[in-house]
């Protein structure tokens, strides 16, 4: 009897990269799937709450017809809502491409028997890779360079002493958080004559032997001429870059972020970049997206922007589809999940078969 499996893709993690995944796992298993494919609309349009869930994609209605009969959903954004769970009796697992689970409500899918996996690590090469290309050019004022050359105005002052960028080698670079992201980030720098300085306070100094300096984050910002952000949004850490910070800072340093708008103030940077404080940033996320036309930051000179794409590359499609793909497979072999947001639920059930 073959399992039927919604390949619910958009158009970064296509659903034909989910579909194939899937069915190469249940040649693995020994197992027949029916695999259904819907098309959500991100990024085309931007993604936003749906019902009671963040960051979603597409309509609970079409989510809900497309999953009839379905035991299992792969998808990046569809959003799997308390309505789309209680109208999909037979749904069983729940496989979201993404780091983590954010457009799936892991209380009401454990409430209806559901397991919902993730796929961490998906994306933390092409974050690191990207964290970097801005870096260098925040240091090097790609940005302003860039677009005065687009204008057609070529300016030779930027080869003034104070306009020009600073080498990352033999600099001290200091990198907030040191996760898969930023431990990539920090073996790339040192491989480039970086110091690297890291604040993480959940990270034993041990682990960064030979690759960074573990210090306070007081210590980092004085004393690094680029500052670059991996932490995670937490109470602790919203808003943990502001004014105050961002004056700790050394004149002419920079600052990057390519993790989440929440940890920056980012008037505060414009501030910053304003006066002269600051030479230059290197933004991928922002506290509001898209960012709106009246925004300060795209008055304000010295910051490369990118749209939130860092975590953006074809590898990373097909990694995620990959991961999910493997998770179906376990759960067509009655193997416990590998990534799972609420193992309560195949807890409960392992105890309900072993009766």
């Amino acid at each position: 009897m073959s399992t039927t499996v919604l390949a619910a893709g958009d158009h970064f993690v296509l659903p034909r990269l989910l579909a194939d995944a899937v069915r190469a796992a249940a040649d693995d298993a020994g197992a027949d799937v029916d695999v259904r494919e819907l098309t959500l609309p991100w990024p085309h349009t931007p993604f936003g709450p749906v019902g009671e869930v963040a960051e979603a994609s597409g309509t609970e209605d079409e989510l809900i017809d497309a999953l009839r009969g379905a035991e299992v959903c792969v998808t990046q954004m569809a959003p799997v809502t308390e309505r789309v769970l209680a109208a999909c009796p037979d749904l069983k697992l729940v496989c979201v491409s993404r780091g983590g689970p954010v457009n799936a409500n892991l209380e009401a899918a454990t409430r209806h028997g559901v397991a919902v996996c993730y796929a961490p690590g998906r994306n933390a090469v092409a974050t690191a890779e990207h964290t970097l290309t801005l870096l260098l050019a925040a240091a090097r004022g790609v940005g302003d360079t860039h677009t005065d050359l687009r204008r057609g105005v070529w300016r030779g002052d930027y080869y003034d002493y104070d306009a020009c960028g600073i080498e990352i080698e033999g600099a001290t670079v200091g990198l907030v958080g040191y996760g898969a992201i930023g431990s990539r980030v920090a073996r790339i720098l040192t491989a480039m004559g970086a110091h690297v300085l890291v604040h993480d306070p959940y990270v034993a100094p041990e682990s960064l032997r030979g690759v960074a300096e573990p210090v306070a984050l007081d210590a980092l910002l004085s004393r690094s001429r680029v500052v670059s952000l991996h932490a995670r949004v937490t109470e602790e850490t919203t808003g943990m870059i502001g004014a105050a910070q961002l004056a700790r800072m050394p004149r002419g340093s920079v600052l990057v972020n390519c993790a989440r708008g929440a940890l920056l103030d980012y008037d505060a940077l414009c501030d910053a970049l304003d006066s002269g404080h600051l030479a230059g940033a290197g933004l991928d996320v922002y506290p509001q997206e898209p960012v709106p036309a009246d925004s300060r930051l795209l008055r304000t000179p010295g910051i490369v922007m990118t749209p939130h794409i860092a975590g953006g590359s074809q590898e990373v499609a097909r990694k995620a589809a990959r991961i999910v793909g493997a998770e179906v497979g376990r759960h067509l072999r009655g193997e416990p999940p590998a990534h799972c947001a609420n193992p309560e639920v195949t807890r409960r059930r392992g105890a309900r078969s072993a009766r």
